[in-house]
């Protein structure tokens, strides 16, 4: 895997979604209560990230700016 500073906890403004990138190469997705919600795997191109999710979904990201453009969610670097 390619060296890259995104691993740790990203979440959504509202704390709903917490997404962790494990430096395994592993994430882990929770949405609210539920733990867990979405595992698999990811890989790191540059800025670009593409997650193949434990179930066989595919989804993208983008890292601009310190934030994480995830489909349709934003998410923030936890501190």
């Amino acid at each position: 895997m390619e060296n890259h500073d995104f691993v740790g906890m990203w979440v959504t403004a509202d704390g709903h979604i917490r997404q962790e990138l494990l430096p395994d190469g592993r994430y882990d997705e929770a949405r609210g209560n539920r733990k867990s919600a979405y595992t698999g795997s990811y890989t790191v191109t540059g800025n670009h990230i593409d997650y193949l999710d434990d179930t066989g979904f595919t989804a993208t990201g983008d890292v601009r700016d310190g934030v994480l453009y995830h489909e349709h969610l934003v998410l923030y670097r936890e501190s």
